[in-house]
């Protein structure tokens, strides 16, 4: 009978083929907890090494110096915070980043400058309040991205003049409406267009000789009436059907 195809590929990382027999793990083989090809950390497939660590965590910390990266990495997930200490300063980003996100905060506090994104990405997601606003300024989109994402709203005001359009935009979708108005004129008109869905109706007429005609269909869309009849001589069709729509709305 031909080999299935999940035991023919049984390659390490080094990408030499492998068997059982010299396995270190026979007894947890006979358990169901070692198989090849599924569930094995000899294996250069990350799905399969996870697979041997979830059903046996007790093995990981064996794992965390493992000269294949992706062992180390995954062990980390599994291990005691205390035995993966020392993965802090891996040469491997993924390695570091997966210890970034395991380890007590006043771990992960010390590499929040860590050289890669990916581990200061991490780190974004682990930590707090001022440890949090403190990462606001990064290099990196990726990590005030992620900093935009979890800080406080209350706190948001300091990332509306961010150079990157997408983070206004969240800031824009997460800061209290009142705060908006510091958007309306933002150079993106997305960035405007997300401020005009939020922004308290009664404000939209600030936004009535936006040039970009998405912008102006969410004014049409949300205003009240006073507002909406100033959209129904709009240049465009859409727009100025939507405040056509939005007057028969607001009558009844």
């Amino acid at each position: 009978m031909a080999q299935t195809d999940e035991t023919e590929a049984a390659t390490d990382w080094t990408g030499r083929p492998f068997s059982c027999q010299d396995c270190p793990h026979k007894e947890l083989r006979a358990g169901g907890r070692c198989v090849l090809g599924r569930i094995c950390v000899r294996d250069k497939r990350s799905k399969r090494i996870d697979a041997f660590f979830a059903k046996n965590p007790e093995q990981s910390g064996a794992y965390v110096d493992h000269l294949y990266f992706e062992v180390r990495a995954l062990a980390a997930k599994y291990a005691s915070p205390f035995q993966i200490v020392r993965l802090m300063s891996d040469r491997e980003p993924e390695v570091r980043a997966m210890a970034a996100m395991r380890l007590p905060i006043a771990r992960v506090r010390e590499m929040r400058l860590d050289r890669d994104s990916a581990v200061r990405v991490a780190c974004a997601l682990r930590l707090e309040g001022a440890d949090l606003v403190a990462m606001a300024n990064d290099e990196s989109e990726r990590v005030r991205y992620t900093v935009a994402r979890r800080l406080d709203p209350a706190l948001l005001p300091m990332m509306i003049g961010d150079s990157d359009p997408t983070i206004r935009r969240l800031v824009a979708g997460r800061l209290p409406p009142e705060r908006l108005f510091a958007l309306i004129h933002d150079e993106d008109p997305l960035v405007r267009r997300e401020a005009a869905e939020r922004i308290a109706p009664d404000a939209l007429g600030r936004l009535l000789g936006d040039p970009d005609l998405r912008v102006r269909f969410v004014v049409a869309d949300r205003a009240p009436r006073d507002i909406a009849v100033q959209l129904l001589a709009d240049e465009d069709a859409e727009v100025s059907a939507r405040a056509r729509e939005r007057m028969d709305e607001t009558a009844k």
